[in-house]
């Protein structure tokens, strides 16, 4: 079975249709602790590490869970490190993103990344994993932060709709770039939202390839 840690309750029915949609018959069950963002965002590096480890070691210690795939990109370092000590597979579900960012522009000998994120505490988690996936491709990366102002607090106050709308409006403002990297699951749907003529440069978010890679570890475990 696939646990998938969140930390906001609206990624449920977005890997809900992902899975009914692409991996018809996986098992999965979700575990929300929006406390862990929080801790995360409010005490910087570190604050939220026992927490993530008490939820992880909870979730695996009830015996059916063969890999997790924690949905928040700010956490998600700190959970992925914690797989080799609870015995299970712990992925990150931006990973294959960030790899399929780093070989955007092949031709290139450095390829030009930005990252779209709503909140700041995103931005480091993110850029240190492209660049990590750089170094193992053994290629360069420029990578340019933009944050989708004021999107956070649309998100906040359950306006999802407000908040894609604003994202999408970060994405249309890049430039100069090879690909656009949406930093955090939650800013899937805007892809679709950007104007016409954006399709030249892909735009990548994580949800799709996140879960691809869980269940084929579930498949594999």
């Amino acid at each position: 079975m696939l646990t998938l840690l969140h930390t906001s309750p609206v990624h449920v029915p977005v890997f809900d249709a992902l899975r009914d949609r692409e991996h018809p018959g996986l098992e999965m069950r979700h575990v929300v602790h929006e406390e862990l963002l929080a801790k995360a965002r409010s005490g910087g590096p570190g604050a939220a590490d026992s927490a993530i480890a008490a939820v992880l070691a909870a979730a695996v210690g009830e015996g059916r869970t063969t890999a997790v795939l924690c949905t928040c990109s700010t956490i998600g370092a700190t959970a992925e490190a914690y797989g080799a000590r609870l015995g299970v597979p712990v992925l990150r579900v931006d990973r294959p993103m960030a790899a399929a960012a780093v070989a955007a522009a092949p031709e290139r000998d450095t390829v030009r990344i930005a990252v779209v994120a709503s909140v700041d505490s995103t931005f480091g988690p993110t850029c240190d994993l492209i660049r990590e996936e750089a170094d193992a491709a053994e290629r360069r990366a420029d990578i340019r932060t933009v944050r989708a102002e004021g999107a956070w607090k649309r998100f906040e106050d359950g306006d999802r709709d407000g908040y894609l709308d604003l994202v999408a409006r970060a994405v249309d403002a890049v430039t100069g770039v090879d690909v656009v990297v949406l930093a955090q699951a939650s800013m899937a749907d805007a892809a679709a939202r950007t104007r016409d003529g954006r399709t030249a440069v892909p735009v990548l978010s994580s949800p799709g390839p996140g879960l691809r890679a869980a269940a084929a570890t579930v498949r594999q475990g």
